[in-house]
């Protein structure tokens, strides 16, 4: 169990999250570069006392997850994209982990952003200790099918440990069988995924997201400068150059994934082309009832 000065990290750490999630949401509009939106959802999150758990992801239509812009990127949203802003504040250890989806300009896949919301808010009615992964699983998978959606079965909840954005067990989003019963002091990300496609993803092209793979000694002195700062202001964290304040940030991590120092994320694309909807929050187990953490 968390002490109640950790548990307060946590809920602050999930709050300012929530906060930058709402305000990243509101932003996308058509004509509206998703360089400026995750600029601002990611410099409210240091605004307000809590480092980057990881980029802010901002994933369009087919792509689920693992896309973030670059320094240069000058994409806009268009109408009717149905955009994921997933984002994550973290205090002393204690990350936030949420994410939703929002139509750009139009309603003509309310029901599929819609969907994966409901599956979300389905399983915090009865989300606590002693509830099995699986029954989990069984309720998002259930809820989807029935509004003619499918869930996407390779992509998971995650449980969350201090300093660590994906620990321990997976969180399913069909019955898997897994009967592992969530037990008090946990924290779990649950995060339901919902396709008109399909139900999997695939991996696309480089999303501009990375992570430290190993250590060890750079020749040139500015990488191991940037090496040492991305050490100190990620830990162990995903990132991205965008988020560096550091010169030649974009340089320095490609010639830092070329010596094999840092490993970069792939997009996750849905199989068949499917629109893609994601709704998450992230909870703290305690006792019979989980308590969300990340609500503006």
């Amino acid at each position: 169990m968390l002490s109640p000065e950790d548990l307060e990290k946590l809920r602050k750490a999930g709050r300012v999250s929530a906060e930058a999630r709402e305000l990243g949401l509101s932003m996308c509009e058509p004509g509206v570069k998703l360089y400026d939106v995750a600029q601002e959802v990611e410099g409210y999150i240091r605004k307000h006392g809590c480092k980057l758990a990881f980029p802010c992801n901002i994933s369009r239509n087919e792509i689920a997850a693992h896309y973030t812009p670059s320094c240069t990127d000058a994409s806009v949203f268009e109408i009717g994209d149905i955009v994921k802003i997933d984002c994550g504040g973290i205090l002393d250890g204690y990350i936030g982990d949420t994410a939703g989806t929002v139509e750009v300009g139009s309603r003509s896949h309310t029901d599929l952003v819609e969907i994966s919301k409901t599956a979300r808010n389905t399983v915090a009615e009865f989300i606590g200790e002693g509830v099995p992964l699986c029954e989990i699983g069984r309720a998002v998978e259930m809820t989807m099918h029935k509004a003619g959606f499918n869930p996407i079965v390779n992509l998971c909840g995650h449980q969350i440990a201090q300093n660590n954005l994906h620990a321990g067990f997976s969180v399913p989003n069909y019955d898997n069988g897994d009967d592992y019963k969530l037990e008090s002091g946990t924290i779990v990300a649950i995060e339901p995924f919902a396709t008109d496609g399909k139900g999997q993803i695939k991996n696309g092209k480089p999303g501009n997201i990375v992570r430290i793979l190993r250590e060890r000694p750079l020749a040139d002195p500015k990488d191991q400068e940037f090496f040492e700062y991305v050490k100190e202001e990620f830990f162990q964290q995903p990132f991205c150059a965008r988020s560096c304040d550091f010169p030649d940030a974009e340089k320095r991590v490609k010639s830092l994934i070329r010596h094999g120092i840092l490993s970069s994320y792939a997009e996750l694309v849905e199989v068949s082309g499917g629109l893609v909807s994601q709704h998450e929050y992230t909870f703290y187990i305690d006792g019979k009832r989980g308590e969300v953490t990340t609500l503006p």
